[in-house]
């Protein structure tokens, strides 16, 4: 079911101010600021939306919100732009009735905005399709391309509109859109030359140069630097939540999706460019021969690239900025142009050179976006225009602003009051005439054809002789003194004579948003916007077909000796035309309030709203909704809302909702001159009545929600109930089921233990019964077995005996054949035996025969021999064994394979130490010199602080670096680096102890051959230079500390200050690096290392003790430095 939330549901404040009680500007604005304090920035004043700006982001633009009022009610839900969109939308859709939507307010109220999100509403809810989908962007993409090059940041908004823009938006028969028509009105051009104090120039300029690629800035000639630009203000170049590179990136997208060509682009870029170049041009005068000082350029150097930017000749350029031609009929005349002048035609170059761009995107915008189609349209106009405007300071500009504001509000009453009248006569309701302050008056004193304001200054603009703004300000002060909404100081009119408020220069207009002070200056030249044929004629001769376009009267084709028409006739024509196209459509008008100056979300400042509602007339459009009946709604609503305040209409009415609406109201005695019945709606005179309609129905609705939760309670508790009792039934048939199937399994299991015991009794008794008839069956056949085996023994016995007696004769044969062998065998053997013994005797006497041959010349030399033999053998298996147990190549290895024989014990020795010391020298071949020079150190420090100082084990792994700060790759450094003329040996940061304090400060160390350095280590400044023939000695400790003490020698330069207490990480490579400069210098005596726990040192003309100790530190593990007297710093060290 569908749930409806009405405008009077939920309300905080009043939705619709037309229902506000009692009516004032305090309860007015208290009915604003409540709203807005519970983030409700849309109110109604009947069919007009008051919109306030937020100053921040809500989440009520979401694809939710725009389903939720689609198709709905204006009043159904609580006050949004949406429901506005939507009724316009709904109308221009289902009745054929075009539409406007009128955008005002103040700049920085959010007119920009309320324009997006309501072409955003239209562009969701229309038809959806490839080509309807492709128009739609196209149209939202218009926007930020014009806001681009018409919006600026301003004091009172980031993201201002400096121009006024009319959209009709073009739709077919089912309300899908066919394209647009964009119509631009007074762009601030003057803002391109130049801008008040804390403004800034038009977005594209920043956005170009943050945004633009370097190649594509390079193509340009331009740079990003905006402090390059004089047209570009630097005092608020920059603007926090605006990021213009990636807007720039955004544009050049959004012209795409638009149509622009990508040389178009480039084009506009370059005449954007062009413009930033032209505002440095610079003049100096240059006196002629006639007396005349004559203009010339400084600097042609961005005359050049503007020029090749736009490709025009530069000496045509630089002749148009010294010289001007007059025409007249046949006749010219060529004067020169001082440095003001020359100025005056530089800016107005550039102010028509943007504006024209600014028309031309315009039209370019519009061939893209219109309608293909020639068939009849349906159109919703927006219009988003500026607001009345009041400032310190107002001129030109804001004269025809606040005439535009004045057409407007002429427009917004005579609509207001028709549709009233026009919904009075369609619900037959009788018209009563409305009081209301007509401001015709103020109209006419502007534009009134021959003594209008704008007419006025037109014909002072084209009079011959001297024309100034004085001259202009004298003549409204004799034609206009009597007006009733002119004032003057000058006028004839003596009341303002004496009203210091009112300066000499200046005439006020009292307006209907309040007087406004107008200063006459630059009235004059800004309503001629003369630009100089010259320059007109230099820019068609462009190569760039687009600066053809935009200066078409340059053409010398075409000359035209006519006066171009003024900036006012040009404005009061496109206003007429605009209002003429308003009153033919059907307005919606969203009037936008700015909370605050500051910019800033949660504040509301009650006099700007104050003084916003006055002249926006917002209290006198309550005023005319409420001349009549205050409150109008048809009778299904209104029957369906109500419906319960009569028993005759609840729950349910089977008639008309009018008989309806008649009933109830008769039956709550409403008085009959409280309301009016219309043909299709009921017609409320006083808010009070509604008021007691919704106080009726909030009381109705508490007691109907009291019957409903008592009926849903009784429900409630029989349905329990039900529920229990059935719950009861089914727990009681499961259970006597549960109760039979244990009784029938128990009768069961005791039927089955029966039948089981009978069966096994008869089973047994069978059993029995076959055993015993088996047992018979058996013995027969035992006894049959017996008797046949008895038989077979005897017969077996019988052949037994005869095998016997065949088997001994076959025995007795065997043996003798046996005994026969034998003897055969040993005669053989006997002879064999005697044949062997002779061979044996002879081989021995051979032998002993050789032998005696051989003793005669071997004895004498056969032992030595015998010796030098088994040694040899015994020498060459040491060696092949020692090779292939030989130990590894490190120095380090101690291991040494075992001698084998005691004999080798001393040459085993010295294998071992040869080959020790060859392995050295293979390893020391490796060594670079540098390293040879580090393990020198090394060595030397071993030989200093071995067994003498605890810090030393742990150095031992570490390499000497040297240079621990890179002081020559560190650029903060380098200047310190410079100051050191010899080549440092040593850098690293030490700690230099207080001797007031204990604490130590950071100083970068330096050491050198011939001084050592000690520097700040923040700014590199030198705060000491030792030479090194000043030092005498160093003194440590033998703790695990890295306190060292540098003492000086007595009278030397350098013991002015005394000596100095250091304390370092690296002391052990310090002070080895520091001996050994002292040992290789011939010119100096070695440096004495001093290791002691407790020693003297030196501070200017006091000696303090410094004295180690071991203890617990109370920063946890590190040494620490504590002052006890004035004589004594004592150290803790760790225990290790």
């Amino acid at each position: 079911m569908e749930v409806k939330t009405s405008l009077l549901d939920n309300m905080i404040g009043v939705g619709d101010m037309v229902l506000i009680e009692p009516l004032s500007e305090d309860t007015f604005i208290e009915n604003l600021r409540k709203r807005f304090d519970h983030n409700e920035i849309y109110t109604y004043i009947g069919s007009v939306v008051i919109s306030m700006n937020p100053y921040k982001s809500l989440p009520i633009y979401t694809a939710e919100k725009v389903e939720e009022y689609r198709n709905r009610n204006f009043y159904e839900l609580s006050p949004h732009i949406y429901a506005l969109a939507d009724e316009a939308y709904r109308s221009l859709r289902d009745q054929d009735k075009d539409q406007c939507i009128l955008i005002t307010g103040e700049s920085g109220a959010g007119k920009t905005e309320a324009s997006k999100f309501v072409m955003s509403y239209v562009a969701a809810v229309c038809g959806k399709g490839q080509e309807v989908n492709k128009v739609k962007e196209q149209l939202l993409q218009s926007n930020p391309v014009l806001e681009a090059f018409g919006n600026a940041k301003t004091v009172r908004n980031d993201n201002s509109s400096r121009f006024g823009k009319y959209m009709d938006i073009e739709f077919d028969f089912k309300g899908d859109p066919l394209g647009g028509v964009i119509s631009n009105y007074l762009l601030e051009k003057s803002r391109v030359v130049k801008q008040p104090r804390g403004e800034r120039n038009f977005h594209i300029f920043y956005q170009l140069l943050s945004g633009a690629s370097d190649d594509t800035l390079q193509k340009l000639k331009l740079d990003r630097d905006f402090s390059k630009y004089n047209y570009l203000s630097l005092d608020s170049a920059t603007v926090n939540g605006l990021d213009d590179a990636a807007s720039f990136r955004t544009v050049r997208n959004a012209m795409q999706i638009v149509g622009f060509m990508e040389d178009e682009v480039q084009s506009v870029l370059e005449l954007v460019a062009a413009v930033l170049k032209l505002g440095n041009l610079e003049f100096k005068p240059e006196s002629r021969c006639n007396g005349f000082d004559e203009s010339r350029i400084k600097d042609k150097n961005d005359l050049k690239e503007m020029c090749e930017l736009l490709g025009i000749e530069q000496s045509v350029l630089e002749r148009a900025f010294s010289y001007r031609t007059v025409e007249a009929k046949m006749e010219k005349v060529s004067t020169t142009l001082n440095v003001a002048q020359a100025y005056y035609a530089r800016d107005a170059l550039a102010k028509n050179l943007y504006s024209r761009l600014f028309s031309w995107l315009v039209n370019r915008i519009n061939e893209s976006i219109k309608a293909q189609t020639k068939s009849r349209k349906k159109v919703m106009g927006v219009l988003d225009i500026y607001g009345f405007e009041i400032f310190e300071d107002n001129s030109f500009e804001q004269f025809i602003i606040n005439y535009c504001n004045e057409k407007l509000q002429q427009i917004f009453i005579e609509l207001t009051l028709r549709e009233e009248q026009e919904e009075y006569i369609r619900e037959g309701i009788e018209w009563t005439n409305i009081e209301y302050f007509n401001n015709a008056i103020i109209c006419d004193l502007i534009e009134n054809n021959k003594n209008g304001i704008l007419a006025m200054l037109d014909e002072e603009c084209l009079r011959p002789g001297t024309v100034t703004d004085e001259t202009f300000l004298d003549k409204l002060n004799t034609v206009c003194a009597e007006h009733q909404h002119f004032e003057s100081r000058q006028s004839k009119n003596s009341k303002f004579l004496t009203d210091h408020s009112l300066p000499h220069n200046c005439f006020r207009i009292q307006h209907y948003a309040g007087k406004v002070l107008y200063r006459v200056e630059g009235f004059v030249d800004k309503n001629n916007d003369l630009l100089y044929r010259d320059l007109s004629q230099a820019m068609y001769k462009a190569n760039q077909s687009l600066i053809k376009i935009l200066f078409p009267e340059g053409n010398p084709a075409k000359v035209n000796l006519k006066r171009p028409p003024t900036a006012g006739f040009q404005f009061r024509a496109s206003v007429g035309t605009l209002m003429k196209n308003l009153l033919t459509k059907n307005p919606n008008y969203i009037r936008c309030i700015k909370p605050n100056d500051k910019k800033a979300a949660h504040i509301f400042t009650d006099s700007l709203v104050c003084h916003q509602v006055r002249y926006l007339g917002l209290m006198e459009n309550v005023r005319v909704r409420r001349a009549g009946y205050a409150f109008r709604q048809a009778y299904e609503p209104c029957l369906e809302r109500y419906k319960m305040l009569c028993k005759q209409t609840w729950p349910h009415w089977k008639g008309p909702a009018r008989e309806g609406v008649e009933v109830l109201l008769k039956n709550l005695q409403v008085p009959a001159e409280e309301f009016a019945y219309g043909r299709s709606k009921i017609f409320i005179r006083n808010p009070r009545t509604l008021f007691f309609l919704e106080e009726k129905r909030r009381q109705c609705l508490e007691d109907l929600a009291t019957l409903i939760q008592k009926i849903y309670r009784g429900w409630k508790s029989r349905t329990h109930f039900l529920l229990l009792k059935k719950s009861q039934v089914v727990v009681a048939a499961w259970y006597r089921r549960f109760a039979q199937q244990k009784k029938y399994q128990n009768i069961r299991s005791s039927a089955l233990v029966v039948q089981s015991f009978i069966r096994g009794w008869k089973a047994r008794k069978l059993l029995r019964e076959l055993k015993h008839k088996k047992r018979c069956e058996e013995a027969v056949t035992t006894i049959s077995a017996y008797w046949h085996g008895t038989q077979a023994r005897w017969e077996l016995r019988r052949l037994k005996e005869e095998a016997r007696n065949k088997h001994a004769v076959s025995v007795i044969w065997a043996a003798w054949l046996g005994t026969k062998a034998r003897r055969e065998l040993k005669r053989l053997k006997e002879e064999a035996r005697r044949k062997h013994a002779v061979a044996v005797i002879w081989a021995y006497w051979l032998g002993l025969k050789v032998r005696r041959d051989y003793r005669k010349f071997f004895r004498a030399n056969a032992g030595k021999k015998i010796y030098d033999f088994t040694i040899q053998r015994i020498m060459q298996k040491y060696f092949i064994g020692l090779k292939k147990t030989m130990p590894s190549m490190s120095p380090v290895d101690k291991s040494w394979p075992a001698r084998p024989y005691g004999f080798l014990d001393g040459t085993h020795q010295e294998l071992r130490r040869v080959f020790h010391l060859w392995r050295c020298k293979k390893y020391r071949g490796q060594f670079t010199e540098e390293k040879k020079a580090t393990y020198e150190e090394k060595l030397a420090a071993s030989e200093l602080f071995k067994d003498k100082k605890a810090l030393y084990p742990s150095s031992v792994g570490q390499p000497f670096k040297g240079d621990y700060v890179e002081i020559t790759k560190n650029p903060k450094y380098q200047k310190l680096n410079s100051l050191v003329e010899d080549k440092v040996l040593l850098a690293d940061v030490v700690s230099k102890i207080n001797r007031a304090n204990g604490k130590g400060a950071p100083r970068i160390f330096l050491l050198t051959k011939k001084s050592l350095v000690l520097a700040d280590q923040k700014t590199g400044q030198v705060k000491a230079s030792v030479p090194l023939l000043d030092l005498s000695s160093v003194s440590v400790s033998t703790q695990s500390d890295g306190f060292f003490a540098l003492k000086l020698k007595e009278g030397s330069t350098s013991a002015a200050k005394g000596d100095f207490l250091l304390s370092s990480d690296r002391l052990i490579e310090i002070i080895t690096k520091l001996h050994r400069i002292g040992a290789t210098s011939a010119d100096r005596n070695q440096i004495n290392i001093d290791i002691s726990d407790e020693f003297l040192v030196q501070f200017k003309q006091d000696k303090v003790c410094v004295k180690f100790i071991q203890g617990t530190p109370k920063n946890g593990n590190g040494v620490a430095c504590k002052r006890k007297n004035n004589r004594l710093l004592e150290v803790s060290v760790p225990s290790p």
